[in-house]
């Protein structure tokens, strides 16, 4: 499943590899879904799902990346190593 991620909930952690909590979107019918970090992670090392965020006219992939220290965070293809494509994303409602 490919999903559009259009929002995002982040910490005020300093470190952007610990900022992101959760992501989230709205499917084909509107209703609106999210997921916390840990489990679309999950989701894109089953293959359950494929995310990408919509930049400058076009689609990036989201990726699982490992920080020095060894933590699993979420990235997109284009970016570094700090996540500045998912972090520019706006808030996500709660």
């Amino acid at each position: 499943m490919t999903i559009q991620i259009k929002c995002i909930n982040k910490s005020d952690r300093p470190n952007p590899h610990e900022r992101i909590l959760g992501v989230g979107g709205t499917n084909s019918d509107g209703n609106r879904w999210w997921l916390n970090q840990t489990d679309a992670i999950a989701g894109i090392e089953s293959g359950r799902y494929s995310f990408y965020v919509q930049r400058g006219g076009g689609t990036v992939r989201v990726l699982v990346a490992i920080s020095r220290f060894g933590n699993k965070y979420l990235k997109t293809e284009a970016d570094g190593e700090q996540p500045d494509n998912l972090l520019s994303l706006p808030e996500c409602p709660r």
